[in-house]
């Protein structure tokens, strides 16, 4: 994480959510998840250094670490610091947590035996694999812990850690570490698609989950890239991609790359939620960067063509939903009847909001805002682009205000 970023990331809202519950008396195991190089550590660090309570900060990725005798010599320490600091206890932060074996296991044990000797110690766990971290909470921590979500980084705060303009928010995405480089394209684009793209499919997912066939998922968040802000069946995904897979092993690799917020598959908005989640997916980036990074083209080429500009402004107000949902802010689908067609549909409980964008490309099928409010009756419809809401102002506001309008 560069330096200039520091005080933005403490400044993101769940900077904030992490020092409060880390002051609750009631007794969770904190678990910072989110993709790669959004700013867990560096979060997480400064929390603990302007906090009151003793802390100690310890990774499974220095050289030292040797499995389960690291993990409870660590928690031996910060157990002493507890002792020490009285009623107000101390906090124990394990990063990369995933790469130490049976990790989950040895949590549970000396989390129970904290509990028990009422010890009063609080435990942050990060990771950058969130596929193995998931499987290790659910199968051994399961009501001991809670999740922070650390999404990619908004326009907002790209825009006040690196001064990005809404152009450069669209073409570079959000992604902080990249910042720096956006001058240089040719090593701007290295940086995402060796640093980012390879490590999280070579490590996060090859490395950590069985997958027979590892090129059909690359090829798949190739396509996803190329494809962003589409209808596309599986059937057609596989007839794009010649291979002789099939549609259950392509919605398994999609969910894969969803997990590692790389790319998702938007499902369609309707009254049965059987039949959303067997409709055919919308294909939608998580990060922009993907999609410039993948497309090859520079930001003056990109803005030059009228078509792959529009996309790339459709997918990042899609990112800027996405993210929100899969932080559990919300549900968001898509809907189309015929060639009738609502580009985003928000969903929290029964409020729902129907969003179309006008990016300025040509689109294939008409709005359908009219016909969805005469059949579903959405507390608001909402035009973002053209003579709508600004793309700007959209991507500035927290997607959650459009939920309480």
């Amino acid at each position: 994480m560069l330096s200039e970023s520091e005080d933005t990331a403490f400044e993101r809202a769940q900077a904030g959510v992490l020092a409060g519950r880390l002051q609750e008396r009631r007794r969770f195991l904190q678990v910072v998840a989110g993709p790669r190089q959004v700013g867990k550590t560096t979060l997480v660090q400064q929390v603990l250094a302007r906090g009151d309570a003793p802390h100690l900060y310890a990774s499974a990725d220095e050289p030292e670490s040797h499995g389960q005798a690291w993990l409870e010599t660590n928690w031996e320490r910060s157990r002493l610091l507890a002792k020490e600091a009285g009623k107000s206890g101390a906090v124990l932060a394990l990063d990369e947590i995933q790469k130490l074996p049976q990790w989950s296991e040895t949590v549970k044990r000396l989390w129970d035996e904290d509990t028990r000797r009422r010890i009063p110690l609080r435990v942050v766990l990060l990771g950058s694999a969130p596929l193995l971290l998931q499987r290790g909470l659910s199968e051994s921590l399961a009501g001991r812990f809670e999740i922070l979500h650390l999404p990619h980084w908004s326009w907002t705060e790209m825009k006040s850690a690196f001064g990005f303009s809404l152009d450069q928010y669209l073409f570079f995405g959000g992604y902080p570490g990249g910042a720096a480089l956006i001058a240089e394209h040719g090593r701007w684009r290295s940086y995402i698609l060796d640093s980012l793209v390879e490590t999280t499919v070579s490590r996060d997912i090859l490395l950590l989950t069985r997958v027979d066939k590892p090129a059909l998922l690359r090829r798949l968040f190739e396509l996803g890239c190329r494809y962003s802000g589409q209808i596309l069946s599986y059937t057609k995904m596989l007839g794009q991609l010649h291979d002789a897979g099939n549609t259950t092993t392509l919605a398994h690799y999609l969910e894969l790359l969803t997990a590692s917020g790389m790319l998702t598959g938007l499902q369609k908005f309707s009254g049965s939620v059987v039949r959303s989640r067997a409709s055919i997916p919308k294909l939608q980036v998580l990060n922009t960067a993907f999609m410039s990074s993948q497309a090859g083209l520079t930001m003056p080429e990109a803005h030059a063509d009228r078509d792959h500009w529009g996309r790339l402004t459709e997918s990042a107000i899609g990112a800027h939903l996405a993210n929100a949902a899969l932080a559990g802010e919300c549900e968001l689908t898509y809907w189309r009847e015929g060639d009738a067609e609502v580009d985003f549909v928000l969903k929290r409980g029964r409020t729902v909001v129907a969003i179309e964008v006008k990016s300025g490309r040509a689109s294939l099928a008409h709005s359908g805002l009219a016909r969805f409010r005469e059949e579903f009756r959405p507390k608001l419809t909402l035009l973002v682009g053209g003579d709508g809401i600004p793309v700007g102002e959209f991507l500035a506001r927290p997607v959650n205000e459009w939920l309480q309008a």
